[in-house]
């Protein structure tokens, strides 16, 4: 039986004197006020047992990660239906791209990038209004984390929608070819409040648990989606949770994974636990650069490898 505990403390210790490393999300403001210098990992086994370290319990905002939870829910609504408006190919661009939409007749490459997120909001928000829709997101998330204490930061959510023009312009653009069913501003309402959703590693490590355990969450004993359904989103978080750097991320920690430009990266060792790292400082791809090298180690000491130890 590994020590995960002892693990966990050794990558702390390891990621200490590297505090600070990367560069902030600065172009949302809310996200450019937080110190970088912190860094947190939680790892929850599939037995149901939580091992923390570092800011583990400081909440933050999940931002992209959330993009996992909404395509949980999509599928639920749509099933299949989901793959006519939005690929399952690796994008080899920015998450923010707008190049590859105008070849592609308005269809994201995957539901990872910005592009593909808001397309998968509009298909959760068929018949509610934008409130109910991201009220279903937040009792999603609870459920799965077996915790109503988490919350959806109003201050980031406005930050968002007021420096979003990037993201305002990629939605109009899928909606002048017909992939978008609702107004523009109704999903993008959706689309900011769900990347403000804020949460702990730890709290992130357990509601990730149903995809490291086959669809089910050990902690409630519910069942959330199917072994099968688990399986394709986990493929989707390996090939396509990174933006551009993904196939770097699957080469270095080999582990389904998702980040998010506020620091957080969700993992998923199938069979064993959902991982949960965080520290703000991003990478020139946007995604954690502590964070990245945390899950390296975690994945070298433990064999957690999809591709074998």
């Amino acid at each position: 039986m590994q020590d995960i505990q002892l693990i966990i403390n050794r990558i702390h210790d390891a990621m200490v004197p590297r505090l600070g490393e990367g560069k902030v999300a600065d172009y949302i403001p809310e996200l450019a006020k937080i110190d970088p210098k912190q860094f947190g990992i939680a790892v929850t086994t599939v037995e149901g047992e939580t091992f923390v370290a570092g800011d583990a319990l400081v909440p933050f905002s999940i931002q992209s990660i959330s993009k996992v939870f909404m395509l949980t829910l999509a599928l639920g609504k749509a099933g299949e239906t989901v793959w006519n408006r939005v690929g399952r190919e690796p994008s080899g661009s920015a998450f923010n791209s707008i190049v590859q939409l105008e070849r592609e007749s308005g269809i994201p490459r995957n539901p990872f990038v910005n592009a593909g997120a808001i397309v998968v909001s509009d298909i959760v928000m068929a018949g509610h209004q934008p409130r109910e829709a991201i009220g279903e997101l937040l009792r999603f998330v609870q459920y799965v984390a077996d915790d109503d204490s988490i919350i959806i930061d109003n201050a980031v959510a406005k930050s968002e929608n007021a420096t979003g023009y990037r993201n305002y312009a990629l939605a109009n653009f899928m909606r002048s070819f017909g992939n978008l069913h609702h107004p523009v501003e109704h999903v993008l309402g959706v689309y900011f409040h769900q990347c403000a959703l804020a949460m702990t590693c730890s709290q992130l490590s357990r509601a990730g648990l149903f995809l490291a355990n086959q669809g089910r969450n050990p902690l409630s004993g519910h069942t959330v989606v199917s072994a099968r359904r688990a399986k394709r989103i986990n493929a989707l978080m390996l090939t396509c949770g990174h933006y551009d750097g993904s196939g770097d991320f699957a080469y270095h920690v080999g582990l389904p994974g998702k980040s998010g430009v506020g620091g957080g990266i969700l993992a998923i060792a199938p069979g064993k636990a959902s991982i949960a790292v965080w520290s703000p400082g991003l990478n020139k791809v946007g995604n954690s650069a502590l964070g990245s090298a945390a899950l390296e180690m975690l994945a070298n000491e433990t064999g957690w490898s999809v591709f074998g130890a």
